[in-house]
Formats: C-alpha cells, sequence, structure tokens
C-alpha cells in the first residue's frame, strides 16, 4: 500500500523508516556508486532529508519499504535550484512546483518492480491534485524516459547537461485526472483505493495541521 508521511512520521513506522534508508544507501552507494554520505545506521541521508520534506512510500504486508519517492516544495532549498540552476538557467521557484527526488525500490523486489515504480508515479500524482500543485519537477537520466513512455506519463524536457552516459535531464510533470486514471490502469490500484489512501493520510488532524 502507498503511505504518506512527513519526515518526522517516520518515527512512527520503525521498520519502514530503517528498510528505506538502508535501501536507499544499497541502491546509490553500493549499487549505483554515486558519491553519497551512508551514517552509522547504514543509512542514506542527506541535508534535504532534515527539512522534513513528505515521503511517498509503497509499504509491503511485513511492514517493510518497497519503493520511495521524497518531495518537497521549491519555495524551500532544494536539489534542483541548488545543484542543477546551470541546467535549468536559473532557479524555479514555486509553491505550485514541488520537486521530486530520491527515487528508490527495494533490491529484492523482484517482479514486482514495474508495478511499485508505477505506483510512486501515482503516488506524486495524487500528491500534485490533493495540493493543486502545477507541476512537479526531477532531475533524470535519459535512459529512463522509456519507462516514462510506458507509464504514459512523460515530462516536458526543460534542460540537459552532458553526453552519453553522463547525460542528465531536468524535467516538469503535468498533474491531471487523466494521468491519474492511466497509472491507476498500469498499477492495477483501482481510483478508489488510491484516493482512500490519500484521503486517510491527510484527513488525519496532525497532517491537517502541517499542511495549513
Amino acid at each position: 500500500m502507498l503511505n504518506y508521511l512527513y519526515a518526522d512520521q517516520l518515527e512512527d513506522f520503525p521498520k519502514l523508516k530503517h528498510t528505506m534508508f538502508r535501501d536507499r544507501a544499497t541502491q546509490f552507494s553500493e549499487r549505483l556508486k554515486w558519491e553519497v554520505a551512508v551514517d552509522e545506521n547504514g543509512y542514506e541521508k542527506d541535508e534535504y532529508d532534515a527539512q522534513g520534506p513528505m515521503y511517498a512510500i509503497w509499504r509491503r504486508n511485513d511492514g517493510t519499504h518497497g519503493g520511495s519517492m521524497r518531495m518537497m516544495p521549491t519555495t524551500a532549498p532544494c536539489m534542483v535550484n541548488d545543484h542543477f540552476s546551470h541546467i535549468t538557467g536559473g532557479a524555479i521557484t514555486s509553491p505550485l512546483i514541488w520537486e521530486c527526488t530520491r527515487f528508490c525500490l527495494s533490491p529484492d523486489i523482484g517482479e514486482e518492480s514495474a508495478r511499485v515504480s508505477a505506483a510512486m508515479m501515482l503516488a506524486v500524482c495524487e500528491l500534485g491534485l490533493k495540493f493543486h500543485l502545477q507541476h512537479a519537477i526531477g532531475v533524470f537520466d535519459p535512459r529512463v524516459s522509456r519507462i516514462y513512455r510506458t507509464l504514459g506519463w512523460c515530462p516536458e524536457v526543460i534542460g540537459s547537461s552532458g553526453l552519453g552516459r553522463e547525460k542528465i535531464q531536468v524535467g516538469l510533470w503535468d498533474f491531471s485526472e487523466e494521468t491519474r486514471h492511466i497509472l491507476c490502469v498500469k498499477t492495477g490500484i483501482t481510483p478508489e483505493l488510491s484516493t482512500m489512501w490519500v484521503e486517510r493520510a491527510f484527513d488525519a488532524p496532525v497532517l491537517q495541521e502541517q499542511i495549513a
């Protein structure tokens, strides 16, 4: 199922928190060989995790992490503005544009990888519609463009840098009910169930207070 949690709420789900940050270390540090920090707990965390971001997380039946994405508004410090503004021609700052980063899948997700990947995109779309956003923004490897086409939600590329395997792009994703419907079909998650997960998260009093 999809969980939507602010950073401070992760403490209420210790198994989910532990496995998510450990899986991020496995993916980004061990497999992709990114220059990221891994702490004494084996967690991959950066300065943006300390800013109270929102996490969309696929929680498996045993309570562990299956996949996740981090979202935060571009009105706060964010990766695309702090590190990639040379690609976009300057900072992109709007309360209607949120950044998506740290897409991660559990290393043992196996045959569920395609469905969980689609579910993470559905979660991003749900958040955009819930908060009446215009776009999600993110940095991506052009080699994953095929996945976006398969899912039926391709970004508008607004800048790129590098060549070959070193090439990266920055894209904007539009939010729409049509996209939500397409992603529900791809995941096999009914619109009613997806809506229930979102409403259950954001109708809780503590979350309403944080959103306000």
